[in-house]
């Protein structure tokens, strides 16, 4: 008997033992070919998905840690200030499709009066104010010819009215008398009109005849800065710098949406930064009112609600919600 025992005990732990190697041996699954085959897919493209944002991102992060580079102080390469210019610019021209000269004109003889008679007021008392002076001075003839007292009386909301009236006139017997009565179409003659800079005749060339030109004002000094495109200060230094920039046939465009954002958006005392859509892209980022809500307060023209400064503005500008100016008198 205590032998059997022995026997039937020694069988027991055996099984029990068995019973144990079983439990915590773990389960074998059978994976099929095409079960294989499709994980290793599904890794593929999950592994392509990652490397084509990789990709696509990548030139964008580049761009933004180019600013923050900017904006530490710390060096900018050539290369990433190019494209980082360039990025902005592509920004603008999708915020502002309609961006456009803020004077309103017919022709290149009414262009450049209107842009010299924009000096130290806004392009909406131009307007406000030229269409009394076409209508009574249409022609470089009529204007040439006129009674200074008269046109001074005109031209007095845009303020030091009695200079302006004697460049106009003066503007108007250079062209009668010089160029037979018509806007000259190169940089160098342009610049010898009185009244006429560099900024003027860059307007003149890239609006009234398709030629393309930077056009320097105070709001193109003031972004650029900001933007550190470059540290110059003055209005030549600053064209030949950003100019280098840009292809030459984008510099009248450039113009255009960088000084619709500078009175739309990035303003010189209250810049918009939370309601700018460039601004990953701006080293002076923070300037400005950093909340949207606040922000958004701050925006101007069409931007904001508010009527833009033409009084016969293109279409596109209406297309896009914005509004002609009023009349002189009417607001």
């Amino acid at each position: 008997m205590p032998a059997k025992k022995a026997a039937d005990d020694a069988k027991t732990t055996a099984g029990k033992a068995a019973v144990g190697k079983a439990a915590r041996k773990p389960a074998v699954t059978k994976v099929t070919p095409t079960g294989t085959a499709s994980k290793k897919t599904s890794a593929k493209k999950t592994s392509a998905r990652t490397a084509a944002g990789e990709s696509g991102t990548e030139k964008g992060v580049a761009v933004k840690s180019s600013a923050a580079k900017a904006a530490a102080g710390k060096p900018e390469s050539r290369t990433a200030l190019v494209r980082r210019a360039r990025r902005i610019n592509r920004e603008l021209a999708g915020i502002y499709p309609y961006a456009h000269p803020e004077l309103d004109f017919e022709n290149p003889f009414q262009l450049v009066i209107a842009t010299v008679l924009s000096a130290q007021t806004t392009d909406l008392r131009v307007n406000q104010t030229t269409p009394a002076l076409f209508a009574a001075y249409p022609t470089p003839e009529d204007l040439a010819a006129a009674d200074p007292e008269r046109v001074e009386e005109i031209l007095r909301p845009t303020g030091f009215f009695r200079a302006k009236t004697k460049s106009v006139i003066g503007l108007s017997k250079a062209l009668v008398e010089e160029f037979g009565g018509e806007v000259p179409g190169r940089l160098e003659d342009l610049v010898k009109l009185p009244g006429v800079g560099r900024k003027t005749a860059f307007v003149v060339l890239g609006n009234a005849f398709g030629r393309p030109g930077i056009t320097v004002d105070t709001h193109f000094q003031r972004l650029v800065r900001r933007w550190r495109w470059t540290e110059q200060t003055e209005p030549d230094k600053i064209e030949a710098a950003v100019g280098a920039l840009f292809p030459k046939s984008e510099w009248t465009m450039l113009s255009h949406h960088v000084i619709f954002h500078g009175r739309r958006i990035c303003h010189a005392r209250k810049p918009a930064c939370g309601a700018c859509p460039v601004a990953p892209l701006c080293p002076a980022y923070g300037e400005g009112e950093t909340d949207p809500e606040k922000a958004e307060k701050l925006l101007k023209y069409e931007k904001g609600g508010f009527p833009g400064q033409r009084l016969n503005p293109p279409q596109s500008y209406l297309d896009a919600g914005g509004r002609p100016a009023p009349p002189l008198g009417a607001g």
